[in-house]
């Protein structure tokens, strides 16, 4: 029987540490538990909810900063962004359709996770906006780092550090991140029909031009629908006009331009970052490659040679969010064999329990890494109680 323990503040998760630093026991850490089925399943017979720290801790729009503790909502931090005309610009991504989970997305969750939306694109990845965070660590220890301001770094950058380390180097407490002005106007072109390949060299068109792209997405042919490449241009009305006519001119030879606006675009970009295009069927696993976006369109050739795959580019090809049948080990000798060729990488973000046991979830470490890996994880939780094997098997 797993036991929950949810505590309520920062003193009490830290004596909860140590205590279980006293029995040896493992702790599986989560926020909202809206993610339950991305990494290796953890072995550990109590879970920590980070859900009782909520709150804004501090909101400077002039400064354009926010602070929160772990727990609190992401819809809490975008409403109150939102009311002063801001937002993050990372555009943090909801996994509940894609996982089939209840819950709800914390903002400590995303900062540990590093995850990021179509937006990342333009506004680069949550690591690049969180400039301070408080944690716990594996001997209890409350630490600090990083503040109000974005700051030179020497030595170890504690801030980026948690940032998609899960959960496994500190238990994040409160999270500092800095915000963009949200645009006045939003703006989404599509061309349809294209094939892989020919997207793929769109997108990088659309992207490499003057003309400030804040999205770039190829969708499958699905449910009747032709495939579809999405361009999304944002800021105030008169340059998003102007723009929007250049980039037909300039992408005039790849057909033409249909614009789309208004709750249907946002839902769709929405669908996009949240991987919800490729939820169903539920009985399939799903991949997320980064890679070099001018090889993205080779490399899930090279897979659907050997595999049953749907794929999506997002990040004009920088990221590929594949679907693919359960069956042997769900493509992944494929599909990090056309990763690594495409100067890129793989993780497997949705599967069964025991396929995710099996199968290495983020990519294999050359042994150099994994055992620096090894020595930081022992800096931070000497023990290994801190999700242990989450990320990797014995880590």
């Amino acid at each position: 029987m797993i036991v929950v323990r949810r505590p309520q503040d920062e003193e009490e998760l830290a004596s909860l540490v140590r205590e279980a630093s006293g029995h040896g026991a493992p702790l599986a850490i989560e926020g909202g538990g809206t993610r339950k089925g991305l990494g290796r399943p953890v072995n550990a017979g109590i879970t920590v909810s980070v859900g009782g720290l909520n709150g804004i801790t501090l909101y400077e729009p002039a400064e354009m900063v926010i602070g929160a503790r772990a727990g609190t909502p992401l819809a809490e931090i975008e409403a109150a962004l939102a009311e002063k005309g801001q937002m993050l610009g990372f555009e943090p991504p909801d996994f509940r359709r894609l996982y089939g989970t209840d819950g709800t997305p914390t903002i400590g969750a995303i900062a540990a996770g590093n995850l990021s939306g179509s937006r990342r694109l333009w506004g680069g990845a949550c690591r690049d906006s969180l400039i301070g965070v408080r944690f716990v660590n594996g001997l209890g220890e409350i630490v600090k780092s990083g503040g109000r301001v974005m700051k030179n770094v020497t030595g170890l950058d504690l801030v980026k550090l948690q940032s998609g380390a899960w959960g496994t180097l500190g238990v994040l407490t409160e999270v500092i991140f800095k915000v963009v002005p949200r645009p006045e106007v939003t703006q989404t072109l599509v061309l349809e029909g294209l094939s892989e390949a020919r997207a793929v060299e769109a997108m990088s068109a659309a992207v490499g031009s003057p003309f400030e792209i804040t999205g770039a997405a190829h969708l499958p042919a699905l449910a009747g629908a032709p495939a579809r490449t999405l361009l999304r241009i944002e800021g105030f009305a008169f340059s998003v006009e102007y723009r929007a006519g250049a980039l037909a001119g300039l992408l005039k030879s790849f057909g033409a331009l249909v614009r789309l606006d208004g709750p249907a675009a946002a839902a769709l970009w929405r669908d996009i970052s949240d991987g919800a295009i490729l939820a169903e069927p539920r009985d399939r696993a799903v991949w997320r490659l980064s890679v070099k976006p001018g090889a993205a369109a080779a490399a899930v050739a090279a897979i659907r040679a050997s595999r049953d795959v749907t794929a999506l580019f997002d990040w004009a090809g920088g990221l590929v969010w594949l679907a693919t049948p359960e069956t042997g080990d769900a493509g992944a000798a494929v599909i990090r064999r056309a990763a690594r060729e495409a100067n890129g990488y793989a993780t497997l973000v949705r599967a069964s329990d025991g396929l995710r046991a099996e199968v290495p979830v983020f990519e294999p470490e050359p042994a150099p890494i994994a055992a620096l890996n090894r020595r930081i994880k022992a800096s931070f939780d000497p023990e290994g109680l801190l999700n242990p094997g989450k990320m990797h098997a014995g880590l």
